[in-house]
């Protein structure tokens, strides 16, 4: 009889589902669309039992029926989301208030600042090891406490969106050394123990905090009362759990130094596997999922998010014509601005529609079309607005190589690998060869591979590498690279030439 292992992730838009068997093939997979509510400018949240907890049921339920397979023969459930995430709950795990949601939230700007007056550069880069940034989880804490401090007081465990998911199938509160070190610092130590002073001095009580455990290991069992709503067999082993990026890469095969994984999903994010530390504030470094590694990520707010906002404000009939039973809106921009040639027409994009993670970390960054004439069309914008997001690519690129670090694999996901012209303006933008893995449904399939390793369908990670198949390569073509250059050039000025009009607005 064979085994099987389901992942479940939520993303900012659409959560996914997967169901594998023991070669890793896909069984079955299942989808859940849902909305990110923007009360407030840099304020952006999901409500957590609706949309989290809601979508895991919905997708759960719907691969075992879809899929025939039984309950009893699913060996582990492995549950990833957006990454750096808060959500207080109480002693139910009923959260308090709505999530906030990871580094688009920038609400806790002046709780940034706070921190950094008050323990000092000196000491605030060696507790947070890079730039302290929206990103951060224990500023948005800081916020609720100064702005709702009866939710605070209230609040049991403050989670993450992975660490929820997993509390609410088996009732244990962990966190994933992945997201503990790097997202909640400063407050855990190496050895995932909880810093007690450092967090109570400022934060919270550390009591109210999960439990850093590792990523791939079976940390409880699925409850009577999950069962019920998940349709899984009660006593179903459940892994730790990480964030969307980490399970994603681990999907694509970033298993070893030298990888780089690109994930175009509405953020885009980069997530480099190496054996050794990087120590440049411009990105961020801590330890990879896998044990004994260490990962170099960076994020771009606004990717997929930046496209659709062009798409719902600029092709509204064609938006229509998709909901009357047309074509995919995205496959007719694509189509419309295919004869529009590299470099846009001299329109260049700093995509900060959503201020900024890396490499400028600038939650007031704000975006730009920088040339635009009378001759451009909305064909060029779009075409721009992707050639932005590989500009900000490009960057991380090159702290990398700066910093002696070398591209031994270049993979992309998520679903931006859809539009064959992103990849390829991408692979232009770097001067590097693009790949793809086959398998393209993102960090729901990391997710059941995690859950295989943890509990013991594999012995471990790298045992993944052989069900790992390619998908396609996209070489950088020449003539291209020269046209972009210099207006790589003037990407990289135009934010240091308007940042104070930035702040201004």
């Amino acid at each position: 009889m064979k085994n099987y292992y389901m992942g479940i992730d939520i993303g900012t838009n659409e959560s996914k589902g997967v169901l594998i068997d023991e070669t890793c093939k896909i069984i079955e997979t299942a989808t859940a669309s849902h909305e990110v509510e923007n009360p407030k400018p840099n304020y952006f949240e999901h409500d957590a039992e609706k949309v989290w907890w809601g979508d895991f049921c919905k997708i759960s339920n719907q691969l075992i029926r879809k899929s025939g397979i039984a309950p009893e023969v699913i060996q582990g459930v492995g549950a990833s989301a957006l990454s750096a995430d808060v959500v207080p709950v109480d002693e139910n795990c009923k959260p308090l208030r709505k999530a906030i949601l990871y580094g688009i939230d920038a609400r806790a700007e002046k709780e940034i600042e706070y921190l950094q007056e008050y323990y000092g550069e000196e000491r605030l880069e060696k507790l947070f090891n890079d730039p302290l940034c929206s990103s951060d989880c224990m500023p948005k804490i800081l916020w609720i406490k100064n702005n709702e401090p009866e939710i605070h007081e209230k609040a049991y465990k403050f989670l993450t969106a992975s660490s929820y998911l997993t509390a609410k199938l088996t009732g244990v509160y962990v966190i994933d050394r992945y997201l503990a070190i790097s997202s909640f610092a400063p407050c855990y130590r190496n050895d995932l123990a909880i810093d007690r002073e450092l967090t109570e001095e400022l934060y919270c009580r550390a009591d109210q905090l999960a439990e850093g455990r590792e990523t791939a290991e079976t940390v409880g069992y699925v409850t009577e009362s999950a069962a019920k709503e998940t349709g899984l067999k009660a006593g179903t082993p459940v892994v730790t759990g990480t964030d969307d990026s980490g399970a994603e890469a681990i999907s694509t095969g970033v298993l070893k130094p030298g990888n780089l994984m690109v994930q175009l999903g509405s953020t885009c994010y980069l997530m480099y596997c190496s054996d050794k530390m990087l120590d440049d504030g411009r990105i961020w470094a801590g330890d990879y999922l896998i044990p004994g590694m260490f990962c170099i990520d960076g994020g771009t707010n606004a990717a997929g998010a930046l496209t659709k906002w062009i798409r719902d404000t600029m092709y509204t009939e064609v938006v229509k014509e998709q909901e009357s039973g047309g074509e995919n809106a995205f496959g007719v921009m694509a189509e419309l601005s295919s004869h529009i040639p590299a470099g846009s027409g001299g329109l260049v994009v700093l995509p900060y529609f959503a201020g900024e993670r890396t490499p400028i970390n600038d939650a007031n960054a704000k975006g730009v079309f920088f040339g635009l004439q009378l001759h451009h069309t909305r064909e060029h914008m779009y075409r721009a607005a992707l050639e932005g997001v590989a500009y900000s690519i490009a960057q991380h690129i090159d702290i990398l190589e700066e910093n002696g670090l070398t591209i031994d694999s270049f993979l992309c996901v998520g679903g931006g690998t859809k539009n064959k012209e992103w990849l390829q303006i991408i692979a232009d933008v770097t001067g590097h060869t693009v790949k793809t893995a086959k398998v393209t449904i993102g960090a729901a399939y990391g997710d059941a591979m995690i859950a295989a390793v943890g509990t013991g369908g594999f012995k471990g990670y790298d045992e993944l590498e052989q069900y790992i198949e390619p998908g396609i390569r996209i070489e950088p073509r020449k003539e291209n690279q020269k046209i972009y250059g210099p207006l790589k050039k003037i990407y990289h000025e135009l934010y240091q030439k308007t940042k104070d009009l930035m702040h201004q607005l």
